[in-house]
């Protein structure tokens, strides 16, 4: 296996991405998993961490194949896959009745996981993506193109492992991409770790506390 668990593969991302160190990036994760392996990145780069609340749209009949993808903020961006949505034959009104059961999950999330806490601006500043990996890229092309709209000054993804082809897919949405294992016949995130369990909330939860929120940082 490439790695050992999460933990493993953030600490080798963050040496990965070691040349941003000096540019003081901002460090975004996804959670569950994604905000792990941030985590890890964020401490070995002494950034700030926050979070992408990024949720997949799964086609009704098969949820682990995305149709689309919803982020939060004032506005929630909703990115459509509109190849998934013919092939399935869902209706509009079938899509927007899961995206709107997504966006209040979304919701319940952010209350749980941040409560009051500040979130941190990256405006003008290099923003660091970070997931425990990428599959069909519904979700991480959503959490992008959101992260893009809070003018960051350079869009950085950084992945453990993706399918080669997702990965491609992903070139005009960040301004560079970190990815430590590229493969063309991928299968799912959970080969490439040995151990892949299911990261709770409150795991969430403990790894934002690590990371105070900046005094410049902005509601």
């Amino acid at each position: 296996m490439p790695f050992q668990d999460r933990l493993e593969a953030g600490r080798r991302l963050g040496q990965a991405l070691e040349g941003y160190r000096d540019q003081h990036p901002v460090v975004l994760g996804l959670p569950r998993g994604g905000v792990v392996v941030a985590g890890e990145v964020a401490s070995h780069l002494g950034a700030p961490l926050d979070l992408v609340l990024v949720r997949k749209i799964g086609v009704p009949a098969q949820p682990e194949l995305a149709m689309g993808a919803v982020v939060d903020g004032s506005a929630p961006l909703i990115v459509r896959n509109e190849e998934v949505i013919r092939l399935a034959g869902v209706s509009e009104a079938t899509f927007k009745a899961v995206c709107e059961k997504e966006l209040a999950e979304i919701e319940r999330r952010a209350s749980r996981y941040l409560g009051g806490r500040a979130r941190v601006d990256v405006a003008r500043r290099v923003a660091i993506v970070v997931d425990d990996g990428i599959a069909t890229g519904a979700t991480t092309r959503a959490a992008l193109r959101a992260t893009r709209t809070r003018g960051p000054s350079r869009l950085v993804l950084a992945v453990p492992v993706a399918p080669s082809d997702s990965l491609a897919g992903m070139q005009d949405e960040a301004d560079d991409i970190v990815c430590l294992e590229v493969h063309a016949h991928f299968g799912a995130i959970g080969y490439y770790y040995s151990d892949f369990r299911q990261i709770s909330d409150q795991e969430v939860i403990d790894t934002i506390a690590r990371f105070p929120v900046p005094a410049v940082s902005v509601r």
